[in-house]
């Protein structure tokens, strides 16, 4: 009897053009509610240019809708499955339940879905996905349609005010006695700011290091550190939702890599410095070197397992090269910025060696924290200290997802 030969499942071919355009949404998932207008032809639209840009789009239809437009032709454009009904697979929470979307879009927007749900009516497919996304806190943007004496009812002015600092509005364009939608680009726009688009980082070719590095004793035991890679991963992600073009060079960090970004993975800290040196021969606007490398290095690692019958190992280490020391020779007029983690220091003693370790790479931005006995007890809070010469701009104490927008921001103004 032959076995029957398992044949790997395609990618849709409307995922072809994600990420065509830029990958500023890389990673995000957007559910694209489409409720009942004449505008709504416009949604498919919508749909393909936030793809374009790298997001994962799920379409939510009215009934209104489906007798306008047939739902496998959201389906074709987004390569997702269309959400037509609520079934026992529980649509409504796998879309919009906690942390499950980044963003929910109604586009268009009518005053019933409006009034639905400031109102938590819930009797829709859409009008449930959106009861459920605001109740966990997903963002809502609202993007209205209608006739002008409908956008000027006082209860449709009621529930806007009601939901105006609870979810976000596009204003409609007031054309022919008519609110009409906004434009695809015009929601395309806004979606790309709020995500953190940048003119000043958009396009800006970025290397960046991040994670532990190993060094081998022996082929099973290795000399390590405890970095997770959280605070470059999120840091990429934030540039790369700027619109900057990451290489980013990661070493074995419990972190997923950055969607978005070309990832080299290495091991070593000469693993790690063979590739810097390579990409280096690309032009590039920023470095950041964000990876703890390891500072020393096993001098002659054995082949083969060392025994474990010794009452004594001695392991004799050497200097490791300073990745960051070397990138100026390749690229000097390149934007260099490095991390300096200390413990248990002064404020003023964490500068000082900052500012030491900025004068021996030359590095234009030095980014400080000190990773002792209060960070130790939540690594996933820091404070950073961003060094630029003799100017120290200190962040607070806060979770690292804020740090790294800190972080972004501060280097925009290092490029303004």
């Amino acid at each position: 009897m032959v076995a029957k030969k398992k044949v790997k499942k395609k990618d849709h071919p409307s995922l072809d053009i994600v990420s065509s355009h830029g990958v500023e949404l890389s990673g995000k998932k957007i559910v694209l509610c489409v409720a009942g207008s004449v505008a709504a032809y416009k949604a498919i639209e919508l749909a393909r240019l936030l793809m374009r840009h790298g997001a994962d789009v799920t379409c939510v239809t009215s009934n209104a809708v489906t007798k306008l437009i047939q739902p496998d032709y959201f389906k074709w454009a987004t390569g997702n499955k269309v959400i037509t009904k609520l079934t026992g697979e529980l649509e409504h929470i796998r879309l919009t339940d906690y942390n499950q979307s980044d963003l929910v879009i109604v586009y268009p927007a009518t005053a019933n879905t409006l009034g639905k749900l400031a109102n938590g009516i819930d009797d829709t497919p859409i009008s449930t996905v959106l009861t459920v996304g605001f109740g966990s806190k997903i963002p809502i943007l609202m993007c209205l349609a209608m006739h002008a004496s409908m956008y000027d009812n006082l209860a449709v002015k009621k529930n806007i005010e009601f939901l105006k600092n609870k979810i976000e509005f596009i204003s409609p364009q007031m054309i022919e006695g008519k609110a009409k939608a906004s434009e695809p680009e015009d929601v395309l726009e806004y979606v790309l700011k709020k995500f953190g688009s940048s003119s000043i980082l958009k396009n800006k070719k970025v290397l960046m290091t991040a994670g532990p590095t190993i060094e081998h004793i022996d082929p099973i035991r290795v000399i390590t550190n405890q970095s997770s890679g959280k605070t470059g991963v999120g840091l990429a992600s934030e540039l790369i939702s700027a619109g900057a073009k990451i290489t980013f060079v990661y070493g074995p960090g419990k972190e997923k890599a950055p969607k978005g970004a070309k990832i080299i993975n290495v091991l070593s800290s000469k693993d790690m410095f063979d590739a810097v040196k390579t990409e280096l021969k690309k032009k590039f606007d920023i470095v950041i070197m964000a990876a703890a490398v390891a500072d020393y290095i096993p001098i002659n690692p054995s082949k083969n397992k060392i025994k474990s019958s010794k009452n004594e190992l001695k392991i004799s280490l050497k200097k490791a090269p300073k990745i960051i020391d070397q990138v100026k020779k390749y690229q000097k007029d390149v934007l260099l910025i490095g991390f300096k983690a200390e413990t248990n220091l002064t404020k003023n003693a964490l500068i000082k060696s900052a500012q030491k370790k900025m004068k021996e790479s030359g590095a234009d931005i030095i980014i400080a924290n000190d990773i002792g006995k209060k960070y130790q007890k939540n690594p996933n809070y820091n404070q950073v200290l961003i060094v630029d010469g003799k100017k120290v701009t200190s962040s607070n104490w806060d979770k690292k997802e804020k740090i790294v927008k800190f972080i972004k921001k501060e280097i925009e103004k290092k490029l303004e």
